[in-house]
């Protein structure tokens, strides 16, 4: 997912998301959702058809499901098992089944969506609407557990009026016209996803069919007033598509659509079905690397996804690094020292104002995760990693990774047992600091030079401990350049080497290998 440039501006006008608990008494393994839409208001109405197995003795099933306040929010209307009505209980976040048995269980609701799915008009001023679930906005609209470690298989039923197009999650089943006015569009996939990535997106669409880019159909969907525009921009997709697919493994879903849309984020990695915002059509591919982060989702957030809310760069900052090496790739490493130098700088500001890791699990609205923690930084410890390990290593481990956790969820403890297996390294100290502990190396730079031998002291001034190696570039004023670079293990460490000439200066980190902050 990636935030639009005015997220952080908004945060704080917009209704905070809470934390919703992982629900280990319970697995569900498919959603089956009948969804009615229509033009004369903002109620939907639903049928939630649920398969699921309990994990432990248990005689109620615990979903999450907004229920109506103030005229927003899902009314329930009755909910059958093997014909029969269920008593449950009903209010704020919660649905409480009452059943002990697993067969499934049909939920028939309506409501007015407070939030997940986007009822509104476009900037053409057309209505569409979208799903817009992450990270656990869902439940605002359809019954389930929303967290992504309960991942289940999904289709959508959803009738709407003819004169749109309906786009969702899976694969195109059926189109039937309903009536003169209504049509029923079908998807369904047969892959474990999570909550955050089920979605539909109706609306009036031009649609763009490229053909298959690695085994892929890879389509287009943008609004008919920028069609040509849209077309253009979004054809960036194919290039994008065949180098994850290569580098990391083939796509995971049966197709991809890129969709225009009107929803609250930049982008967003909606599995098969990413939906960007609207502006992100200008017909001058100014968003090549949004469709980049979100394509990388498609593998590290959707199909391998983080175990818990806390190990969110998994997803935000592969995305982001990944982004970064599509950069390097197609434009060269100035490109991507350019983006890191820029993220390494959202790092540090970050770090100025927020004392917090990574790995943060005090959050309780999920919405304060979108921060550089998650992104930039996350995007630098995989960049440090590769350097660490080698390229040869880093490409191994990240398919290994993939292929072990894909439709399933990891933790960083994973990622790190999988860069150890394959290099041999021990990272310990490399996860507990970058990922555990807040901020970076605060670096100060001090040296002499007498007599053929250069003194350099390297002082860290932040007050967490770290251990890194570094590069500094000598500058001459006769003789070229040279780098050399250390091992860092202490707060303060001296070195002495010979060299013939004094430099004129020296630059730390001179290829943009670390992530740090320089004391001025």
């Amino acid at each position: 997912m990636k935030r639009n440039f005015s997220l952080f501006c908004l945060l704080n006008f917009l209704a905070p998301v809470l934390l919703l608990a992982q629900n280990p008494k319970v697995d569900i393994l498919e959603y089956e959702f009948h969804l009615k839409l229509n033009d004369e208001n903002d109620v939907i109405k639903g049928n939630a058809i649920i398969d699921f197995q309990y994990n432990e003795d248990a005689d109620v099933l615990e979903l999450d499901f907004a229920a109506e306040e103030n005229g927003k929010g899902m009314i329930i209307d009755s909910i059958l098992q093997n014909g029969k009505q269920l008593k449950f209980q009903h209010s704020q976040e919660k649905l409480n089944i009452n059943t002990s048995s697993e067969d499934e269980i049909s939920i028939f609701y309506h409501g007015i969506p407070e939030d997940g799915l986007i009822i509104s008009e476009n900037k053409y001023g057309d209505r569409t609407f979208f799903g817009d679930n992450w990270p656990n906005r869902a439940h605002l609209w359809l019954p389930l557990i929303d967290h992504p470690s309960d991942k289940a298989k999904v289709s959508f039923y959803v009738t709407a009026p003819s004169k749109y197009q309906v786009v969702a999650t899976g694969t195109l089943q059926e189109i039937t016209n309903i009536d003169d006015e209504n049509s029923l569009y079908v998807y369904a996939t047969p892959l474990e996803l999570p909550t955050k990535v089920m979605v539909i997106g109706v609306a009036e669409f031009a649609v763009q069919h490229l053909g298959e880019i690695a085994k892929i159909p890879l389509s287009s969907w943008v609004y008919p007033e920028n069609k040509e525009a849209g077309f253009y921009d979004y054809a960036q997709a194919e290039e994008i598509l065949q180098f994850f697919s290569e580098k990391i493994a083939p796509f995971p879903f049966t197709k991809l659509a890129n969709v225009q849309s009107t929803t609250r984020y930049g982008g967003m990695e909606n599995a098969g079905n990413i939906f960007y915002f609207e502006n992100s059509v200008d017909g001058k591919r100014s968003s090549e690397f949004l469709l980049a982060h979100e394509i990388a989702h498609q593998w590290f957030g959707d199909s391998a996804s983080e175990d818990d809310w806390s190990h969110l760069w998994l997803s935000e900052g592969f995305a982001t690094y990944f982004t970064d090496l599509y950069a390097e790739h197609q434009y060269g490493k100035s490109k991507l020292d350019e983006k890191l130098q820029q993220e390494r700088r959202q790092v540090i500001g970050f770090s100025q104002s927020t004392k917090t890791a990574v790995i943060d699990s005090s959050r309780t609205n999920l919405m304060e995760l979108l921060n550089p923690n998650s992104y930039q930084k996350g995007a630098w410890i995989l960049h440090m990693l590769r350097r660490k390990v080698g390229d040869e290593n880093f490409w191994k481990t990240i398919q290994q990774y993939y292929q072990k956790y894909k439709f399933s969820n990891a933790t960083s403890e994973d990622l790190k047992v999988e860069f150890e297996a394959v290099s041999g390294i021990n990272l310990n100290q490399f996860f507990k600091q970058w990922l555990t502990q807040y901020g970076q190396p605060k670096i100060k730079l001090e040296y002499s030079y007498k007599n053929g031998k250069l003194k350099i002291t390297v002082q860290q001034l932040q007050k967490n401990d770290f251990e890194f190696p570094i590069e500094l570039q000598l500058n001459y004023a006769t003789k070229d350049a040279e780098i050399i670079d250390f091992n860092i293990t202490k707060k303060k460490e001296t070195f002495e080497i010979e060299t013939s000439e004094k430099p004129i200066s020296i630059d730390l980190d001179p290829n943009t290998n670390l992530l740090f902050e320089e004391a001025l």
